[in-house]
């Protein structure tokens, strides 16, 4: 307890004694002002009050004086009831009676421990046990869950509990009666029992009370029998057994696993520390109940929080664990958790709050360039300890086995010396470096890839290609060791391999001499120096004053890194270690030209050796080869050059042919020419003649004239270029958005395709108008040094200006770009910033040729200005031709931009925008939106209106209604309203008996069918089974189907009723039949057995044509060989006695006729004899005629010559399944060039709105070349078929054929442009990933499309893609179906109530074949919450019906049970809620 210092305004100011002994563990950082805090007192009381000098408070004017603390004096049985309970009394002391200690009208003293304010009679209470403090916590002589083999009784109180003797003097514990045994006691007694006084137990501390001085102790064998009571009682490190209690999931799935240690103790187990292996499923690893062994990581007994580690590489661990840093010692090992992956290394952690560095190098023997893809987050490594610090908490550990360099590979790496020559075995190589094994020594070496080499970069790389795993490398020299590491660094470069050799080589401090020559490589270039470097890591400074002077002003003085060089040390400081080096007069010092410097066969006799070829020489070379962008010359047999196609005219005029500039040069010319330098293939700059790394040194030439006559300017530099300067630039590059173009060798700009030219038709075609080597002059628009950026243009300067809104005029016709393509608009990016859409009504004059699909991404494209709102920031943009070519051109359809262009009775065209609920919005252009009421939408009866219009339809129709004030436009559709020639719908009332119609079976019942008459107003009427042939029809569903086309006869009207009788008998058609020479057989025929059945598709009588229906040809010809004519218009008689006649048969026809003229005679014959007149003689001509049709035959055994394919296409030239066939044709024939030209007569001849059937021709076109052509005709027709169809279609045909043929690596290259430029489309994603399971074999591929595809792909497609990917995972043999239902459980945590996706699953699943899992599936959903009745019934529908086809009776009852308990759960809810 405290006691009262003073008495505030504000409070009281407690005593609490000596602030130094508050408490080891005590934060004060937690303490917040105002917090009550229960105190104990642990200092001398002689220091806090001197009990002798104590005043007790022995009369007082009220009882409210006597304040808990406060020192008493109490007379027994005095004026105010004072009580003292049997602790605060010293009663429960054995060997003490109340009655003598304490007598009646004897004075006591005490202290006030407590008061009650509120009671009738005014009581305090009050204790004499003073405890004044003693020397010792006494939690720390006896801790909490210390087990006491020998616990006392010493006094029974039977309704309370035990005072007993737990061995500590001074201070008793305390037994409630609810803990003295497990379950109920009944009753305690001090005589009798196993609880009597003096009878001793097993027991165990679980408390303390400090303001009774008491330990509450329990006698519960359940409680002696847990491990640990309190956190505090848990070591780190340790080993423990528990049980699963719960699965923890948060939003990102499963976040661990919470494990029951003991009752009101648990532990976490983090997601990375479930297993060694990171896991898909956990929930299916850990099932609650289950036990598992974890090890203690860390605790925190403030939170009480316990984290576990299940992983079995640290709880099976033997190595001494890594509890703090005190106990750490070099060399020691342990695994730890890697917590942290850097580029730099890794953190590693290990138990408590230990942690250590793990540095990259310390990884692996081998070279490691990014941590990240050999380590992940959550992965144990077994390190050791490089270097611990205890008192800043920091330590440095180490992957590599401490073994592996043992002390024969110390002896051998310290014999090695910098500079000496080794063979080494390749043991490893990526795309950096070579790894390899030093022979006879056993020690890892590295060589980088810019050491293979002295020359470039792709140089090296192609070198690297060619070494092998398991090769032996031989000369390479030791240029570094690196002792820390026990690494060595070897070089291939023959410059320093023969310094090595020579002992030339550099390889400590201790050998640079001031004046000596040394051989190095480039290592950093700076502003303002370069650094080379030496052997033993040694660098040298070179300044830009010890340079020569052509280098200087050249872009990192024209040097790169790792490019050998020589130079001479000039000054050396021992000191500092540092050393000076200089170019200038090193050719001096190393001597003067040999052999190799003499020219062989020099064009320009004049010339002798290599130092003759100086900058600004002039001199003759000749052309070897032309190039678009150079000539490649030859000044001699070992001096090469090149002459820039910059650097061959001096003015525009001289440029005689612009596309192909360098034309009209020729090999074995020979021109003059002037020094300019040496040219870097690999860089593309200038570079001083000093830098000749071999004898075939390529030299930078000039033949402009100016050049040849007069000394040549210093090489153009980009800060030497202004804006708005003209200049003549040569295209050298075409890139998808831009160009570049080359001013100089060594400058090179920038132009954005809307910037080549003020044609716009010239940018329709970049590759064909500015080839690479073309000429074109440019004028500069920006120059960024710092960024090394120079941007182009070829526009005039007035049109080349960016465009704002505040400069675009109403009229203008300016060039854009295609940004964006969607079914609806077109998005056209005027400049950079500005952008506009062109809308379906804009694009043409007349709207039938209105085509979105004609427009791709990136097309230029030249558009109008139609109309500007600046307030709103929005232009209306048009591709019309009266626009944008000729305003005097044909408009078809007129553009509207205003209401008041637009009058009643006015005939327009439109576009509908949206399909609602009471009619349509049409667009007419602009804003303008005209409303059509479904009663206005046509003339006809239409049942379900909305299935006849589509958004985007072209629609026709007339202007109703114009409100200019409201801005309404009301429109209507009904051909009646405007079209002179509409012919009204037949009505009831324009029906007659005996009128013979022409309709379709709209229903097909028992007893008949019933026909809607065409072009009526829905006017129908049922044809009765008994009407509908000559013989009963037994089963009229057998006969006709809803759809079909029929003719009917009317034979009965009911005004009255409005209903309609019609007739199909083959004779209600008799007199017609008659009347008609065009009617043939077959009609008759097929009447007698099925009444008038039309072909499907046609809408009007057999007179029309002729009456010849091809489709019939065989069964003329099959009832013409059966029944012999016997039911002819005309008797033919002695047919088969002729044997003259063959029969017609679907073989093949005699194309010379003859066939007809037997036909002829015999019918001649055969009239003679029986008297027949002439008319029946014609007519039996015309029916031979129509038996014998030139499509008979070849629909039998198809066509068999190229006459026979030239006389289908006659009467079929649309029709691309026939010029397929053709094309097939020619190539059974080996007659490659026919079939092509096949293909292209097909593309002319097809009708332009047949789009698919062009579109099969070229895909047939296509897939001939990939089958017989070469890559240049794949591409040229795959190119031209790109600008004619769907570019996306197009692309994925080809893709398809490349696979089909085997050829996966095209395919694959193919695929990789398609996502790119058709990246909105989640088809093509799709596709490339099904291909890459199952054509490449390439899950992970596959895999990482899917992030791609999401950023790329609009929101609302994520879904549903992603639902493909997932279903890929269970369909693909490469595939992980565990990976499929990771997805699965990721779409289905934010969308739980989606039927439909537990329904794709749940077939992905019933395919896999995991009942198990099936189970699991189907119950998981009934469980989901906010389930809908509807939903639930399906779903218990689905499961009840998988089960009897799968599970047992138990099963399905076992489903009809849940079924019901969710129906009971579900009532109940709705009643509570109604409640």
């Amino acid at each position: 307890m405290a006691t009262v210092a003073s008495v505030e305004d504000h409070g009281l100011v407690m005593d609490l004694g000596r602030s130094d002994d508050i408490g080891p563990g005590f934060k004060f950082s937690s303490v917040q002002e105002g917090a009550v805090l229960l105190c104990m007192v642990t200092a001398d009381t002689q220091k806090i009050a001197n009990p002798k000098k104590l005043g007790y408070l022995a009369e007082a004017p009220t009882v409210d004086a006597f304040m808990p603390g406060t020192a008493v004096e109490v007379l027994v049985m005095g004026m105010v009831d004072v009580t003292m309970d049997l602790v605060h009394s010293g009663a429960a002391q054995p060997g003490k009676d109340l009655e003598k200690r304490f007598k009646l009208g004897s004075k006591i003293k005490g202290r006030v421990i407590c008061t009650f304010p509120n009671a009738d009679t005014p009581k305090l209470g009050i204790s004499q046990a003073f405890h004044n403090g003693e020397k010792k916590n006494p939690l720390e002589v006896l801790p909490l869950s210390t087990i006491i083999e020998e616990v006392t009784v010493q006094k029974v109180e039977a309704a309370h509990g035990l005072f007993v003797d737990i061995g500590i003097k001074g201070v008793s514990g305390f037994v409630h009666i609810s803990r003295i045994k497990d379950g109920k006691i009944e009753t305690i007694s001090e005589s009798s029992g196993a609880y009597k006084l003096d009878s001793v137990h097993r027991g165990r501390v679980v408390g303390y009370n400090p303001f009774d001085g008491t330990y509450l102790i329990s006698l519960e064998a359940s409680v002696l029998e847990q491990p640990f009571l309190q956190v505090e009682d848990l070591k780190i490190g340790e080993i423990i057994k528990g049980k699963v209690e719960k699965i923890v999931v948060n939003a990102r799935g499963v976040g661990g696993v919470l494990v029951k240690l003991t009752d009101g103790i648990s532990g976490l187990v983090p997601t990375a520390h479930m297993a060694d292996v990171e896991l898909q499923h956990p929930e299916r690893k850990f099932k609650e109940g289950m036990t598992v062994v974890s090890r203690v990581l860390s605790t925190d007994p403030s939170k009480r929080q316990i984290r576990l580690t299940m992983k079995k590489t640290l709880v099976n661990s033997e190595a001494p664990p890594f509890l703090d840093y005190e106990n750490i010692t070099i060399g020691m090992e342990s695994p730890g958790t890697i917590v942290t992956v850097l580029a730099t290394g890794a953190v590693v952690q290990f138990y408590g709050d230990v942690r250590a560095f793990l540095p990259v190098a310390e990884m692996s023997e081998a070279y490691i360039r990014d941590p990240s893809e050999h380590f992940r987050v959550g992965q144990v490594v077994n390190v050791h300890v490089l270097k611990v610090n205890p008192e800043e908490k920091k330590m440095v550990v180490s992957c590599k086995d401490p073994s592996a360099f043992g002390s024969a590979q110390k002896t051998a790496f310290d014999s090695l010396k910098v500079g000496s020559i080794v063979s080494a075995l390749v043991t490893g190589k990526s795309s950096n470096d070579v790894s390899l094994e030093i022979e006879g020594a056993s020690l890892q070496a590295t060589l980088p890839i810019g050491h293979l080499t002295d020359r470039s970069s792709s140089r090296s790389a192609s070198a690297l290609l060619k070494i092998r795993v398991g090769q032996t490398m031989t000369d390479l020299a030791v240029l570094e060791k690196r002792e820390s590491r026990h690494t060595i660094l070897l070089t291939n470069k023959p410059s320093l391999v023969k310094a090595a050799n020579s002992g030339a080589l550099i390889g400590s401090f201790n050998e640079i001499q001031k004046n000596k020559m040394a051989q190095g490589f480039v290592r950093n270039i700076i502003s303002t120096a370069v650094f080379v470097q030496f052997g033993g890591g040694l660098s040298g400074y070179l300044p830009k004053s010890n340079m020569p002077d052509d280098i200087t002003s050249l872009p990192d003085f024209g040097m790169k890194l790792l490019q050998p060089i020589e130079v001479k040390i000039t000054s050396v400081n021992h000191g500092q270690g540092t050393f000076i080096v200089s170019m200038v007069d090193v050719s001096k010092a190393s001597g003067g030209a040999d052999e190799s410097t003499t020219l062989i066969n020099p064009v320009d006799d004049t010339l002798s050796t290599l130092d003759d070829l100086r900058v600004g020489t002039v001199t003759k070379a000749r052309i070897v080869s032309v190039k678009d962008t150079q000539l490649n010359v030859r000044l001699a047999d070992n001096a090469q050059g090149r002459i820039a196609v910059s650097h061959m005219f001096d003015t525009w005029d001289q440029i005689k042919n612009r596309k192909r500039p360098l034309s009209h040069f020729a090999p074995n010319q020979i021109l003059g020419v002037r020094v300019m330098g040496t040219f870097d293939a690999r860089n593309h700059r200038f570079l001083p003649l000093s830098h000749r790394s071999s004898t075939t040194t390529v030299l930078e030439l000039s033949a402009k004239p100016s050049d040849l006559v007069a000394k040549p300017l210093e090489p153009l530099a980009l800060d030497d270029i202004k804006v708005g300067s003209s200049w003549i630039a040569y295209i050298n590059n075409i890139a998808d958005h831009f160009v570049w173009a080359s001013l100089t060798p060594n400058v090179r700009g920038r132009i954005e395709a809307l910037e080549l030219s003020d044609d716009v038709s010239l940018l329709m075609d970049i590759e064909a108008n500015f080839p690479v080597g073309s000429a074109i002059r440019v004028r500069v628009k920006n120059v960024d040094c710092a960024n090394n950026r120079l941007d182009l243009s070829a526009r005039s300067s007035k049109s080349s200006d960016n465009f704002t809104l505040e400069t675009l005029k109403e009229g203008m016709v300016v060039p854009g770009k295609v940004t964006k393509v969607t079914e609806r608009q077109v998005m056209v990016e005027l400049c950079k910033g500005l952008a506009a859409p062109i809308h379906l009504a804009d694009i043409a004059d007349d709207f039938s040729q209105a085509d979105i699909n004609k427009f791709a991404k990136n097309d230029i494209v030249r558009v109008c200005v139609v109309s500007l709102d600046l307030p709103n920031k929005k232009v209306r943009l048009s591709t019309r031709p009266s626009r944008v070519l000729d305003s005097s051109l044909d408009v078809q359809d007129p553009e509207i931009s205003s209401i008041s262009q637009l009058k009643p009775n006015d005939i327009i065209r439109g576009f509908v925008g949206k399909v609602a609920e009471k009619g349509l919005l049409v667009s007419l252009g602009g804003n303008l939106k005209a409303f059509v009421r479904v009663s206005d939408l046509s003339d006809a009866y239409l049942k379900e209106w909305e299935s006849e219009f589509q958004v985007d339809q072209l629609v026709k129709g007339k202007i109703t209604q114009v409100d200019s004030t409201l801005n309404h436009i009301q429109m209507s559709l009904k051909a009646s309203t405007f079209d002179k020639n509409y012919v009204a719908p037949i009505t009831f009332g324009d029906l007659q008996v005996g009128q013979i119609i022409t309709g379709k079976i709209r229903k097909v019942e028992d007893f008949g069918v019933f026909i809607v008459i065409d072009n009526s107003k829905n006017v129908s009427g049922l044809c009765h089974q008994s009407e509908m042939a000559e013989k009963r029809v037994q089963d009229v569903k057998k006969l006709y189907e809803a759809g079909d086309a029929v003719k009917a006869k009317i034979i009965k009207l009911d005004a009255d009723t409005k209903r309609v009788s019609f007739g199909l008998k083959a004779r209600y058609f008799e007199d017609a039949t008659m009347d008609s020479e065009d009617d043939s057989d077959d009609d008759e025929d097929a009447t007698s057995e099925q009444g008038a059945r039309l072909s499907v598709g046609a809408e009007s009588s057999d007179d029309d044509e002729g009456g010849i229906d091809l489709n019939d040809v065989e069964d003329i010809e099959n009832s013409a060989a059966e029944q012999s004519y016997s039911d002819s218009d005309v008797e033919m008689t002695g047919v088969d006695e002729e044997a003259s006649l063959p029969a017609l048969s679907a073989g093949g026809f005699d194309w010379t006729a003859k066939v007809l003229d037997r036909v002829d005679e015999a019918s001649d014959a055969d009239s003679d004899a029986h008297g027949a007149d002439e008319k029946p003689k014609k007519k039996k001509r015309k029916k031979a005629e129509i038996k014998i049709d030139r499509t008979g035959d070849l629909d039998a055994n198809g066509p068999q010559s190229v006459g026979d394919f030239e006389r289908l296409l006659l009467g079929q030239p649309d029709s691309s399944q026939l010029w397929i066939e053709y094309m097939a044709f020619q190539m059974q024939l080996s007659e490659l060039g026919k079939a092509r030209q096949v293909a292209e007569r097909a593309i002319k001849t097809i009708n332009i709105r047949e789009e698919t059937e062009k579109m099969n021709v070229w895909i047939a076109l296509i897939n001939l070349e990939a089958a017989y052509g070469s890559e240049e005709s794949v591409d040229e027709v795959f190119k031209r078929a790109c600008q004619y169809n769907d570019p996306q279609e197009i692309h994925e045909r080809l893709a398809s054929i490349y696979i089909q043929s085997g050829k996966h690596d095209k395919a694959d290259e193919l695929f990789q442009t398609i996502i790119k430029r058709f990246s909105q489309s989640p088809t093509v994603w799709y596709n490339y990933a099904h291909f890459l399971h199952g054509g490449l074999s390439a899950p992970d591929r596959a895999r990482a499309l899917l992030p791609r595809a999401i950023q790329s792909l609009p929101p609302h497609t994520h879904l549903n893609l992603t639902l493909k990917f997932a279903a890929l995972e269970f369909h693909a043999k490469t595939g992980s179906p565990e990976r499929g239902r990771t997805m699965f459980e990721g779409l289905l945590s934010t969308f739980s109530k989606r039927l439909d996706i537990w329904n794709q699953l749940l077939d992905l699943e019933i395919q896999q074949g995991d009942e198990d899992i099936i189970r699991g599936v189907f119950e998981r959903v009934t469980k989901t919450k906010g389930l809908k009745p509807k939903g639930a019934k399906a779903w218990f529908k689905r499961w009840s019906e998988w089960e009897e086809k799968n599970g047992d009776k138990k099963s399905q009852e076992k489903v009809k049970a849940k079924a019901e308990e969710w129906v009971r759960a579900a009532s109940a809810k709705r009643a509570g809620g109604e409640e």
